[in-house]
Protein backbone atom coordinates (compact mmCIF):
# COMPACT_ATOMS: atom_id res chain seq x y z
CA UNK A 1 0.00 0.00 0.00
CA UNK A 2 2.89 2.31 -0.26
CA UNK A 3 2.67 2.02 -4.27
CA UNK A 4 1.67 5.13 -6.39
CA UNK A 5 -1.84 5.67 -6.22
CA UNK A 6 -1.82 5.57 -9.70
CA UNK A 7 0.32 2.32 -10.27
CA UNK A 8 -1.45 -1.10 -10.46
CA UNK A 9 0.27 -2.49 -7.51
CA UNK A 10 -1.82 0.64 -5.26
CA UNK A 11 -4.95 -1.21 -7.33
CA UNK A 12 -4.10 -5.17 -6.37
CA UNK A 13 -3.01 -3.45 -2.77
CA UNK A 14 -6.61 -1.99 -2.35
CA UNK A 15 -8.45 -4.35 -3.40
CA UNK A 16 -7.20 -7.23 -1.21
CA UNK A 17 -7.52 -4.52 1.73
CA UNK A 18 -10.86 -5.00 0.63
CA UNK A 19 -11.20 -8.61 -0.22
CA UNK A 20 -9.91 -9.31 3.23
CA UNK A 21 -12.02 -6.95 5.38
CA UNK A 22 -15.52 -8.39 3.75
CA UNK A 23 -13.98 -12.07 4.41
CA UNK A 24 -12.98 -11.51 8.15
CA UNK A 25 -16.15 -8.71 8.74
CA UNK A 26 -19.36 -9.66 10.32
CA UNK A 27 -21.11 -6.51 9.61
CA UNK A 28 -19.31 -5.63 5.82
CA UNK A 29 -22.04 -2.73 5.43
CA UNK A 30 -20.62 -0.75 7.95
CA UNK A 31 -16.48 -1.09 7.74
CA UNK A 32 -14.25 1.40 9.40
CA UNK A 33 -12.28 3.91 6.33
CA UNK A 34 -8.35 3.37 6.70
CA UNK A 35 -7.84 6.09 4.47
CA UNK A 36 -5.54 9.43 5.37
CA UNK A 37 -8.82 11.51 6.29
CA UNK A 38 -11.08 9.48 8.19
CA UNK A 39 -7.97 7.12 10.32
CA UNK A 40 -10.41 4.26 11.26
CA UNK A 41 -13.18 6.05 12.54
CA UNK A 42 -15.90 6.52 10.15
CA UNK A 43 -17.72 3.90 8.88
CA UNK A 44 -18.83 3.10 5.19
CA UNK A 45 -19.73 0.98 2.65
CA UNK A 46 -17.15 -1.06 0.52
CA UNK A 47 -17.70 1.03 -2.61
CA UNK A 48 -16.94 4.17 -0.54
CA UNK A 49 -14.15 3.25 1.11
CA UNK A 50 -12.77 2.23 -2.25
CA UNK A 51 -13.04 5.65 -3.71
CA UNK A 52 -11.51 7.15 -0.01
CA UNK A 53 -8.45 5.12 -0.49
CA UNK A 54 -7.86 6.09 -4.07
CA UNK A 55 -8.67 9.89 -3.60
CA UNK A 56 -7.01 10.13 0.10
CA UNK A 57 -4.70 7.53 0.37
CA UNK A 58 -4.72 4.83 3.36
CA UNK A 59 -3.40 5.87 6.30
CA UNK A 60 0.77 4.50 6.15
CA UNK A 61 1.16 3.72 10.28
CA UNK A 62 -1.93 1.21 9.62
CA UNK A 63 0.08 -1.82 9.61
CA UNK A 64 -2.18 -4.30 11.39
CA UNK A 65 -5.82 -4.12 10.03
CA UNK A 66 -7.08 -4.90 13.68
CA UNK A 67 -10.05 -3.62 12.49
CA UNK A 68 -10.48 -4.95 9.44
CA UNK A 69 -10.47 -9.19 10.87
CA UNK A 70 -6.46 -9.27 11.71
CA UNK A 71 -6.08 -11.10 14.90
CA UNK A 72 -4.73 -9.28 17.45
CA UNK A 73 -1.00 -11.23 19.25
CA UNK A 74 -0.81 -10.62 22.25
CA UNK A 75 2.47 -11.09 23.88
CA UNK A 76 3.37 -13.32 26.55
CA UNK A 77 4.69 -10.63 29.32
CA UNK A 78 3.87 -11.32 33.07
CA UNK A 79 1.15 -8.49 32.30
CA UNK A 80 -0.58 -8.81 29.41
CA UNK A 81 0.86 -6.09 27.00
CA UNK A 82 -1.67 -3.85 25.07
CA UNK A 83 -1.37 -3.14 21.29
CA UNK A 84 0.96 -0.42 19.96
CA UNK A 85 -1.66 0.02 17.47
CA UNK A 86 -4.42 0.39 19.89
CA UNK A 87 -2.76 2.82 21.87
CA UNK A 88 -2.30 5.47 18.81
CA UNK A 89 -5.66 4.54 17.70
CA UNK A 90 -7.21 6.32 21.08
CA UNK A 91 -3.56 8.63 21.65
CA UNK A 92 -6.70 11.74 20.64
CA UNK A 93 -8.54 11.17 23.69
CA UNK A 94 -5.88 12.12 26.02
CA UNK A 95 -6.46 15.64 23.63
CA UNK A 96 -9.87 15.46 24.40
CA UNK A 97 -10.92 14.84 27.70
CA UNK A 98 -9.61 16.54 30.77
CA UNK A 99 -9.27 14.07 34.21
CA UNK A 100 -7.82 15.35 37.26
CA UNK A 101 -6.72 12.33 39.59
CA UNK A 102 -9.09 13.52 42.27
CA UNK A 103 -11.52 13.13 39.36
CA UNK A 104 -10.54 9.74 39.39
CA UNK A 105 -11.20 8.40 42.77
CA UNK A 106 -9.87 4.49 43.65
CA UNK A 107 -10.87 3.53 39.99
CA UNK A 108 -7.24 3.21 38.96
CA UNK A 109 -5.16 2.25 35.08
CA UNK A 110 -5.27 -1.34 34.09
CA UNK A 111 -4.22 -2.91 31.39
CA UNK A 112 -6.69 -5.26 31.17
CA UNK A 113 -9.69 -2.88 31.26
CA UNK A 114 -7.79 -0.87 28.69
CA UNK A 115 -7.89 -3.97 25.97
CA UNK A 116 -11.84 -4.35 27.42
CA UNK A 117 -12.68 -0.44 27.21
CA UNK A 118 -10.99 -0.98 22.88
CA UNK A 119 -13.09 -3.75 22.36
CA UNK A 120 -16.55 -1.96 24.23
CA UNK A 121 -15.77 1.41 22.28
CA UNK A 122 -16.10 -0.55 19.21
CA UNK A 123 -19.42 -0.88 19.46
CA UNK A 124 -22.30 1.80 17.89
CA UNK A 125 -23.94 4.00 19.81
CA UNK A 126 -27.22 2.53 19.25
CA UNK A 127 -28.16 -0.09 16.84
CA UNK A 128 -28.12 1.10 13.59
CA UNK A 129 -25.44 4.23 14.14
CA UNK A 130 -22.49 4.34 11.65
CA UNK A 131 -21.22 7.83 12.74
CA UNK A 132 -20.40 7.22 16.12
CA UNK A 133 -19.37 4.56 18.23
CA UNK A 134 -19.80 4.63 21.96
CA UNK A 135 -16.70 5.83 23.28
CA UNK A 136 -16.11 8.62 20.76
CA UNK A 137 -19.79 9.77 22.09
CA UNK A 138 -18.65 9.42 24.96
CA UNK A 139 -15.40 11.81 24.81
CA UNK A 140 -17.17 14.52 22.87
CA UNK A 141 -19.53 14.68 26.10
CA UNK A 142 -16.86 14.56 28.61
CA UNK A 143 -14.75 17.51 26.47
CA UNK A 144 -18.11 19.41 26.83
CA UNK A 145 -17.88 19.38 30.62
CA UNK A 146 -14.03 19.91 30.75
CA UNK A 147 -14.90 22.69 28.49
CA UNK A 148 -17.76 24.30 30.73
CA UNK A 149 -16.54 23.08 33.89
CA UNK A 150 -19.93 20.83 34.92
CA UNK A 151 -20.25 19.34 38.26
CA UNK A 152 -20.71 15.54 38.50
CA UNK A 153 -24.38 16.13 39.28
CA UNK A 154 -24.80 18.43 36.33
CA UNK A 155 -22.98 15.68 33.98
CA UNK A 156 -25.03 13.04 35.30
CA UNK A 157 -28.07 14.58 33.99
CA UNK A 158 -26.91 15.22 30.68
CA UNK A 159 -25.85 11.47 29.74
CA UNK A 160 -29.50 10.91 31.45
CA UNK A 161 -30.73 12.36 28.05
CA UNK A 162 -29.19 9.24 26.78
CA UNK A 163 -32.88 7.55 27.28
CA UNK A 164 -33.45 10.02 24.11
CA UNK A 165 -31.49 7.65 22.44
CA UNK A 166 -33.12 4.64 20.41
CA UNK A 167 -33.85 1.39 22.34
CA UNK A 168 -30.44 -0.79 23.24
CA UNK A 169 -28.18 2.67 22.72
CA UNK A 170 -24.50 2.30 24.95
CA UNK A 171 -24.00 5.41 26.31
CA UNK A 172 -23.45 4.80 30.33
CA UNK A 173 -25.89 5.50 32.84
CA UNK A 174 -23.95 7.91 35.39
CA UNK A 175 -20.47 9.75 36.00
CA UNK A 176 -19.11 6.77 37.74
CA UNK A 177 -19.63 4.47 35.02
CA UNK A 178 -18.31 6.87 32.60
CA UNK A 179 -15.29 7.78 34.59
CA UNK A 180 -14.54 4.29 35.19
CA UNK A 181 -14.27 3.51 31.21
CA UNK A 182 -12.33 6.63 30.48
CA UNK A 183 -9.97 5.70 33.31
CA UNK A 184 -9.20 2.74 31.85
CA UNK A 185 -7.59 4.78 29.00
CA UNK A 186 -4.52 5.95 31.16
CA UNK A 187 -5.15 9.76 31.13
CA UNK A 188 -4.98 12.05 33.76
CA UNK A 189 -4.00 15.36 34.60
CA UNK A 190 -3.76 17.75 37.98
CA UNK A 191 -5.01 21.00 38.12
CA UNK A 192 -2.57 23.27 40.53
CA UNK A 193 -3.35 26.80 41.53
CA UNK A 194 -0.93 29.28 40.70
CA UNK A 195 0.30 33.11 40.88
CA UNK A 196 -0.72 35.18 38.23
CA UNK A 197 3.13 36.55 37.92
CA UNK A 198 4.45 32.81 37.88
CA UNK A 199 6.11 33.25 41.25
CA UNK A 200 4.98 30.00 43.13
CA UNK A 201 2.31 27.36 42.96
CA UNK A 202 -0.13 27.14 45.81
CA UNK A 203 0.56 23.69 46.97
CA UNK A 204 2.53 22.32 49.73
CA UNK A 205 3.92 24.60 52.35
CA UNK A 206 1.55 27.36 49.98
CA UNK A 207 -2.09 25.31 49.73
CA UNK A 208 -3.99 27.38 52.00
CA UNK A 209 -1.85 31.04 51.10
CA UNK A 210 -4.53 33.59 49.56
CA UNK A 211 -2.33 35.79 48.45
CA UNK A 212 1.26 35.29 46.76
CA UNK A 213 4.67 35.46 49.45
CA UNK A 214 6.50 37.05 47.19
CA UNK A 215 4.36 39.66 44.47
CA UNK A 216 1.56 39.58 47.51
CA UNK A 217 -0.78 39.89 44.25
CA UNK A 218 -4.47 37.94 45.39
CA UNK A 219 -4.99 33.95 44.30
CA UNK A 220 -8.20 35.10 43.38
CA UNK A 221 -9.79 37.04 40.07
CA UNK A 222 -10.28 40.58 39.84
CA UNK A 223 -13.72 41.62 38.81
CA UNK A 224 -14.38 44.85 36.49
CA UNK A 225 -15.46 46.43 39.86
CA UNK A 226 -11.86 45.74 41.42
CA UNK A 227 -13.94 43.68 43.68
CA UNK A 228 -11.84 39.80 44.01
CA UNK A 229 -14.12 37.08 42.96
CA UNK A 230 -12.92 34.41 46.10
CA UNK A 231 -13.10 31.37 44.46
CA UNK A 232 -12.28 32.39 41.14
CA UNK A 233 -9.04 31.33 40.75
CA UNK A 234 -6.86 34.02 38.28
CA UNK A 235 -4.54 31.30 37.49
CA UNK A 236 -4.41 27.56 37.03
CA UNK A 237 -1.93 24.82 35.70
CA UNK A 238 -2.02 21.81 34.29
CA UNK A 239 0.26 19.08 35.31
CA UNK A 240 0.39 15.75 33.40
CA UNK A 241 1.67 12.95 35.49
CA UNK A 242 4.21 11.09 33.60
CA UNK A 243 4.47 7.67 35.67
CA UNK A 244 0.78 7.08 34.44
CA UNK A 245 1.79 7.65 30.88
CA UNK A 246 5.00 5.87 31.31
CA UNK A 247 2.92 2.98 32.47
CA UNK A 248 0.60 2.87 29.22
CA UNK A 249 3.42 3.22 27.34
CA UNK A 250 5.49 0.10 28.77
CA UNK A 251 1.98 -2.18 28.40
CA UNK A 252 3.38 -2.60 24.86
CA UNK A 253 6.42 -4.78 24.09
CA UNK A 254 7.08 -2.65 20.88
CA UNK A 255 6.88 0.86 22.20
CA UNK A 256 8.61 -0.64 25.62
CA UNK A 257 11.66 -1.78 23.24
CA UNK A 258 12.17 1.42 22.19
CA UNK A 259 11.94 3.14 25.58
CA UNK A 260 14.74 0.55 26.76
CA UNK A 261 17.05 0.77 23.04
CA UNK A 262 19.33 3.69 24.89
CA UNK A 263 20.36 0.98 27.46
CA UNK A 264 20.48 -2.35 26.03
CA UNK A 265 22.65 -1.25 22.93
CA UNK A 266 24.71 1.11 24.23
CA UNK A 267 27.79 1.38 22.66
CA UNK A 268 30.89 -0.48 23.46
CA UNK A 269 33.22 0.62 20.40
CA UNK A 270 34.43 3.45 23.20
CA UNK A 271 32.68 5.71 20.49
CA UNK A 272 30.01 8.26 21.17
CA UNK A 273 27.19 7.36 18.66
CA UNK A 274 24.01 8.47 21.19
CA UNK A 275 23.83 10.75 23.99
CA UNK A 276 23.39 7.85 26.12
CA UNK A 277 26.89 7.10 25.96
CA UNK A 278 27.82 10.36 27.28
CA UNK A 279 29.21 10.94 30.65
CA UNK A 280 26.26 12.91 31.64
CA UNK A 281 24.05 10.43 31.14
CA UNK A 282 26.33 7.84 32.65
CA UNK A 283 26.38 10.24 35.47
CA UNK A 284 22.10 10.15 35.67
CA UNK A 285 22.23 6.64 35.28
CA UNK A 286 24.46 6.14 38.78
CA UNK A 287 22.74 8.26 40.42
Amino acid sequence: MHADRRSKAYELGVEGFLNFAVENLVNTTHIRCPCVKCGNIRLFGVGIIRDHLYFNGIDQSYKIWLWHGEPREWTTNASRNVEEDEQSRFSFVSEEVGMDDNDLGDIGFDPYEFANVIGDGDQPLYPGSSKYMMLSALVKLYNLRAKHGMSDVCFTKLILQGDLLPEGNTLPSSMYEAKKILSALGMSYEKIHACPNDCILYRKDYEDSTNCPTCDVSRWKEGKDAILKEGVLAKVVWYFPLIPRFKRMFQSYKTAKSLTWHAARKSVDGHMSHPADSPSWKLVDDK
